[in-house]
């Protein structure tokens, strides 16, 4: 199975800071942002990476190189500016990341998951979903046994950015900007959804406050 990890977006909240790089490139602990998602991935057997670039996208480039120092294969998918969104990312992505299922992963989060759990999904796609943060406490979906839906009356829950997906999911979406929610949203309704709770760490870095709470994190942890 290959693995994408979205990096293309431009970080507004976090500005300055991604005025001059990168938020996949931020430091966090002893690795960038951008590097735990690749060790953990090879981690998990996973080592066929793509990655998607478009603000300052040199830098990860050059940063990352072709994987070789992780023990994987990284390959680019150059968008230009604005970056394409998160599906669009993928859509663009496609003939890279071939015809099997394949993991993504959002390029701003950090996250203990462990990624040797994901498996091709039964249906076109398969989410991990965590507990509502403080900044979005309505949540993003309703999981109801292994069913994720957009509308359910059960407990609702944020979608962590970690999902698998089958390639026939972009099937008939045009190439271009597309955020990912409609897309999902539009396949809930079909029941083609899975999902699963996962309630360890994870932060979503999107602002200089969250960013400040996962460095503390790691520190504490690499001091214990």
């Amino acid at each position: 199975m290959k693995a994408m990890i979205l990096a293309a977006g431009r970080g507004e909240r976090l500005r300055p800071l991604t005025d001059s790089l990168p938020k996949p490139l931020l430091a966090v602990g002893k690795y960038r942002l951008i590097e735990w998602h690749i060790h953990r991935l090879v981690d998990a057997g996973v080592k066929q990476i793509v990655i998607n670039l478009s603000h300052l996208g040199e830098l990860i480039r050059e940063h990352l190189g072709n994987g070789e120092r992780y023990g994987a294969q990284i390959e680019y998918s150059q968008e230009p500016a604005p970056a394409l969104e998160t599906a669009g990312g993928i859509l663009q992505a496609l003939d890279l990341l071939g015809s099997d299922p394949f993991i993504v992963i959002n390029g701003d989060i950090w996250t203990d998951y462990p990624l040797q759990n994901l498996h091709s999904p039964e249906r076109l796609a398969h989410l991990v979903l965590v507990d509502n943060p403080e900044h979005h406490p309505q949540g993003d979906f309703c999981l109801q046994e292994s069913e994720v839906s957009s509308q359910g009356e059960g407990q609702h829950y944020t979608f962590s950015g970690i999902g698998v997906y089958r390639p026939e999911i972009f099937s008939g979406y045009n190439p271009g900007r597309l955020a990912l929610a409609p897309v999902l949203i539009e396949n809930m309704k079909h029941h083609q959804v899975t999902g699963e709770y996962y309630a360890g760490h994870w932060y979503d870095i999107g602002s200089p406050v969250r960013l400040q709470a996962i460095q503390d994190f790691i520190a504490g942890s690499e001091n214990k």
